[in-house]
């Protein structure tokens, strides 16, 4: 195996903007939910006039859908992605729109027929709940509760009321408030293997929420330490949370 310096080297200087994962084949993987969303989401996409996905970084997963309607937006909260959704989707004719999180999604009422997202950071079922069309449908798939705590537990130690959020229930709990009908709700937990410390400082720089702090300089000890377990034992195993929900606006 090539030198921790060597490696981390190498991870600080690769572009983390999108959300394609290729750079990490070889050196990490993760086991995909059995609903496989792209494909559901796809096969939804090609039978309605309109469509929004939340979230979207840089777009991958719109890309992917073989037949778009023929209004499809979506939204992205960090520029770079944004700028490379627009790169990739429109092409196809896809209107990509910056909006901050935590900010009123710019629509009018009732205006999309499906709204889906991919690990969207915040869900905001009130405003996804009013840009539905009657008898519209949110399918998405979330970050399951305590997702890849093994391995942010390393860096940040012991997080225990972080590990009771993004519970399905309290979920499907707060979408039902906002005047949604739950249609499915399904979890799957997912195995992640970590193959070398590189393909570890790459997800920490793409998934910047899970150490907000990170640099290679302030946890420089803990990567030296979780590179000597790698080498030790081959890998450093981690679990990922998932959860597929579908929900539609309740009319009347």
């Amino acid at each position: 195996m090539r030198t921790f310096e060597d490696l981390i080297d190498e991870a600080a200087r690769v572009d983390v903007t999108g959300w394609n994962f290729d750079w990490l084949r070889g050196r990490a993987t993760e086991d995909r939910p059995p609903w496989g969303y792209s494909r559901l989401l796809a096969s939804r996409l090609a039978r309605v006039a309109s469509g929004l996905d939340i979230d979207t970084g840089g777009g991958e997963i719109i890309a992917e859908a073989p037949r778009l309607p023929p209004r499809m937006v979506v939204t992205e909260g960090w520029r770079p992605n944004a700028e490379r959704a627009h790169r990739l989707l429109s092409p196809r004719g896809v209107q990509v729109v910056f909006v901050e999180q935590g900010q009123p999604l710019p629509f009018a009422d009732a205006a999309f027929e499906l709204v889906g997202s991919r690990h969207p950071v915040d869900p905001d079922w009130r405003e996804i709940a009013r840009v539905l069309a009657p008898e519209g449908t949110y399918l998405a798939q979330h970050v399951g509760p305590a997702s890849a705590f093994e391995l942010i537990e390393w860096f940040r130690g012991p997080l225990t009321r972080e590990r009771l959020s993004r519970d399905p229930e309290r979920e499907a709990a707060a979408a039902r408030s906002a005047g949604l009908q739950i249609v499915d709700l399904r979890t799957a937990r997912c195995q992640m293997e970590f193959f070398d410390i590189g393909a570890v400082v790459y997800i920490l720089r793409k998934c910047v929420w899970w150490v907000p702090d990170f640099t290679i300089d302030r946890y420089r000890t803990a990567l030296e330490r979780l590179d000597a377990y790698i080498r030790e034992h081959g890998v450093f195993v981690s679990h990922s949370a998932r959860t597929l929900i579908e929900a539609k606006r309740e009319v009347g």
